[in-house]
């Protein structure tokens, strides 16, 4: 039994196992796919989980269950009462504490044999490669463009596995980049979406029971791989649908043209992430669309002052039963071609959503119709609660 991981399979031999660990992981060593000389691989693994959120909670529960020596993990956040629905590595009594406090609390209680290294920062292109290389094997829990492109790339760069999971709403998919085995995110992914294009779970909402699925998906992959068993999803993409309880494999292949990783890449060391997924810096106005933002507080006194125009909100029917901006019209975003008659293209027309991504397209769609006077909510309702009126439930 020899471990996908060369290093591990090289430290593993000085690891002994206590009386302890021995009761403790029993089930494990009575499997011939693992055995003592497996558990003392997995003692000997360093693991990198990159987030605490819906697919790091699981995931890291379950590493820490199973015997990962040590366990790194990266986040800046603090606990919300938004995710204690998915992120079952929380507890209400954490609410306001940093995540990682949180995790290290829970992970501990579980294991206390597993050693943490916690680091309570944004993973950059200044810190990911000197973090990164001290780990056997990278866990991606995020839900964000700019830290998958930065996760993959170092892994690459390394030559480190990056086991990869991603949810929304029903569906969430899995599968294990590793650039010498097979693709990497840059070859199923080249170019990320435009800003505001994909919406995210803040925007469109996940099940809560969903990223359970992915994120033991990810942790089975990482054993799989520290122990040299089966046959892991590099080069294959595992996709589930949860309504329909159904499992789709696709077949990833290496693009010869990677920029990354490809025949002749011409990428070869970290870049400006924000910059390459489109939102750094970005002004007040997005001169590529012609798109104006207004603040919450500017929208606030322009109510106030009884200004003219028309405000757009652009959620679903069920959101705006939750909470709701006053004077608000409601067009769905999927409804607003459909219902431009309704709208008075002479007036000043504000669109705003739950963030701010939903209200941006609903924009260019009305630019696109012919409307001149448009202008997005800068943080959509979600701000307003925040800065204006929090008597407004934030979602």
């Amino acid at each position: 039994m020899k471990s996908f991981i060369p290093r591990v399979e090289k430290t593993f031999s000085g690891m002994e196992l206590s009386l302890e660990e021995i009761k403790r992981y029993g089930r494990h060593l009575i499997m011939p796919e693992v055995t003592l000389e497996g558990q003392k691989k997995l003692k000997a693994a360093k693991v990198l989980a990159v987030g605490t959120g819906g697919l790091g909670s699981p995931l890291l529960l379950y590493l820490a269950s199973a015997g990962i020596g040590t366990l790194g993990i990266v986040d800046f956040d603090v606990v919300d009462h938004s995710n204690l629905h998915r992120q079952v590595i929380h507890k209400t009594k954490n609410v306001g504490k940093p995540k990682i406090e949180s995790a290290i609390e829970t992970i501990l209680e579980i294991n206390p044999n597993v050693k943490v290294v916690p680091y309570e920062m944004a993973l950059r292109s200044e810190n990911a490669l000197e973090i990164i290389k001290e780990y056997d094997c990278v866990v991606d829990g995020t839900d964000n463009f700019p830290t998958r492109y930065l996760v993959n790339d170092a892994c690459v760069l390394l030559g480190k596995p990056n086991v990869y999971g991603s949810i929304f709403r029903f569906e969430g998919q899995s599968t294990v980049f590793w650039a010498e085995k097979g693709p990497c995110y840059r070859c199923l992914y080249p170019e990320p979406p435009e800003p505001g294009m994909v919406p995210s779970c803040a925007e469109g909402g996940v099940l809560g029971v969903l990223p359970g699925v992915i994120g033991v998906l990810q942790a089975i992959e990482t054993v799989k791989l520290i122990l040299g068993i089966g046959k892991p999803l590099i080069g294959r993409l595992l996709h589930f649908d949860a309504l329909q309880m159904r499992f789709r494999e696709y077949v990833l292949r290496k693009d010869p043209d990677c920029p990354l990783c490809g025949k002749n890449p011409t990428i070869k060391e970290l870049i400006d992430y924000e910059a390459f997924c489109g939102l750094n810096n970005q002004p007040p106005v997005d001169l590529n669309n012609g798109i104006p933002s207004i603040s919450v507080e500017e929208l606030k006194r322009a109510l106030d002052n009884g200004e003219d125009f028309i405000l757009i909100d652009v959620r679903e029917e069920h959101e705006y039963q939750i909470a709701k901006i006053p004077n608000a019209k409601l067009i769905p975003l999927g409804q607003l071609h459909a219902r431009l008659h309704e709208l008075d293209s002479s007036r000043k027309i504000i669109v705003h959503c739950k963030l701010g991504g939903r209200s941006m397209k609903a924009c260019r769609m009305l630019l696109n119709a012919g409307f001149k006077n448009i202008w997005n909510v800068h943080g959509g309702i979600d701000a307003w609660s925040q800065l204006i009126d929090p008597t407004v439930p934030r979602y």
